[in-house]
């Protein structure tokens, strides 16, 4: 009995020290402090982190007076433009004769296509093989690209871009830089890595990048820029039917470079064609 009387005596002051520790009505602390302590602690972690928060705003601001709206502080990295193509996939494979199939890549092809239509372009005629150069001026004009360039890939003469002929239509653009302005005439050449000849036909003549697309200012200051376009034809025969082809399309004719083993979209773009009948 004795030892049961003890146990419940130590549970009995457990339990009283606890609620103690959380309120103690004789010295009216809650857990540990009175009201005028919690009081100060309070307002000093607020002071704390009411300076901490200044500190980084008066930080950020600062910052942000460095930067320039219209042309990025630091570009050194992206001197050398990538390639990308459309339809946005790295990996065409498609049966010429099921429209269901090849489908998907025409409606990626005439909606990417839809911005370069005249009646959306309000953009000057300029004056081919000169850069457009505006650096005087705060708002920047661009240059209009007519899709009509692209000939039969274009959408306009053939709706669905050459694939169930079998001769599929692919789009070559590069990313923007803005103040790039390369030198000689780039153009884009395609070849591909597989054993046998594969044709092709370019769009604009020769694949090439026009100079008055250049240089680009920003989306800020040229917002209506578009980035010019080379299509290629890729002319397959029914020996390159049911075979996975490689091709790869690199700038070249200037001094944008293509050959980065680390970065293997710097100035070039490869993607696999397959086409089954």
């Amino acid at each position: 009995m004795a030892k049961h009387r003890g146990k419940d005596e130590e549970e009995k002051q457990h339990q009283t020290s606890w609620k103690d520790f959380i309120y103690d009505r004789r010295s009216g602390e809650f857990m540990g402090r009175t009201a005028s302590g919690w009081a100060l602690i309070i307002l000093f972690y607020l002071v704390f982190y009411g300076f901490l928060a200044g500190m980084f705003t008066l930080t950020m601001w600062v910052m942000l007076q460095t930067l320039d709206d219209y042309t990025p502080r630091y570009q050194d990295r992206v001197a050398n433009p990538g390639l990308v193509i459309r339809p946005k996939t790295m990996d065409i494979l498609f049966n010429r004769s099921e429209p269901l199939n090849y489908g998907p890549y025409v409606e990626q092809l005439e909606s990417f296509l839809h911005q370069y239509d005249d009646m959306e372009q309000k953009n000057e005629q300029c004056v081919a093989g000169q850069f457009f150069e505006q650096d005087t001026h705060p708002q920047k004009k661009a240059c209009q690209f007519s899709r009509s360039v692209l000939g039969p890939c274009s959408g306009l003469l053939d709706p669905n871009f050459g694939y169930p002929q079998g001769e599929p239509c692919v789009l070559v653009k590069m990313n923007r830089v803005i103040g790039l302005k390369p030198r000689g005439d780039p153009h884009i050449n395609c070849t591909a890595k597989n054993e046998g000849s594969l044709q092709m036909q370019y769009y604009p003549i020769e694949g090439k990048f026009d100079r008055m697309y250049f240089p680009y200012y920003g989306k800020k200051a040229q917002e209506t820029y578009v980035q010019p376009l080379v299509a290629v034809k890729l002319l397959l025969t029914k020996e390159n039917y049911n075979t996975e082809l490689t091709v790869e399309c690199k700038i070249e004719g200037t001094n944008l470079r293509n050959d980065d083993d680390r970065d293997k979209f710097q100035g070039r773009v490869t993607f696999k064609l397959t086409v089954t009948e």
